[in-house]
């Protein structure tokens, strides 16, 4: 059978208090000089460490925008690419 606990004394709390300091994020910029947190892709990026970046309904996105615009997207733009 386990034994009543000891009472925490307030140095006891400090002392356990002093590991819950926050720390400030490292914040990383791009090429460009766009801000963004260490070791993730930047917001809008194609690339991370020179590797593509597949991002989900990207085409869809694009064509939303140019039939938004009104201009005509082709499938010949996207020739040179191997998916």
């Amino acid at each position: 059978m386990g034994l009543p606990g000891h009472r925490r004394t307030s140095s006891d709390k400090r002392r356990r208090a002093a590991h819950f300091a926050l720390v400030k994020p490292p914040i990383a910029t791009t090429k460009s000089g766009v801000l963004h947190l260490g070791h993730r892709a930047a917001p809008g990026a194609t690339e991370y460490n020179g590797h593509p970046i597949h991002v989900k309904g990207k085409d869809h996105k694009i064509e939303k925008l140019l039939k938004k615009s009104g201009a005509k997207h082709t499938h010949d733009d996207h020739a040179g690419h191997n998916h």
